[in-house]
């Protein structure tokens, strides 16, 4: 039984290891250009500010309006991805992947906040999701053209 238990705690955990990894891995990836900033622009989106606040200031976290600012944020892009210049109308693999990753992050920033252990690595990495998903879709848009619309007058107009 000790046995058995040793080797369900070491497979969890070589299993969130290998999640980690490969999503680190998606995040890395590079794009011609930021399409990100026509995307927070005309959304009106908090998590450019967040980072950079986070880090050059290295300010005290405010948790509840963090908390809020990064799960619309969240619920917004979601929203994007899945309906802005997307014909199959779902989420690519590499997309729900890291959505998980997001929910898992956000838990794990509740979990910090209570335990008073340092929020600002899961901030991080929540607000990297972000702009992962929000250079996504300003590909997305940017890819599909409107005449002379922009990115951000085809967001506005959705």
């Amino acid at each position: 039984m000790f046995m058995a238990t040793i080797i369900l705690i070491l497979s969890t955990a070589l299993f969130f290891f290998y999640v980690q990894a490969v999503c680190q891995k998606i995040l890395r990836r590079k794009f011609e250009q930021e399409f990100f900033l026509a995307i927070v622009n005309a959304n009106r989106l908090e998590f450019p500010a967040v980072r950079k606040s986070l880090e050059d200031f290295d300010v005290p976290v405010d948790y509840a309006r963090l908390r809020m600012m990064l799960k619309c944020d969240f619920l917004a892009l979601t929203y994007l991805l899945k309906n802005a210049a997307n014909a199959g109308r779902s989420f690519s693999h590499e997309e729900r992947l890291l959505i998980y990753y997001f929910r898992f992050a956000f838990f794990s920033l509740v979990m910090r906040h209570l335990l008073r252990l340092r929020e600002k690595p899961a901030v991080l990495k929540m607000t990297a999701i972000l702009q992962y998903f929000a250079n996504v879709v300003g590909q997305r848009v940017n890819a599909v053209r409107f005449g002379s619309l922009t990115a951000s007058d085809y967001l506005l107009n959705l």
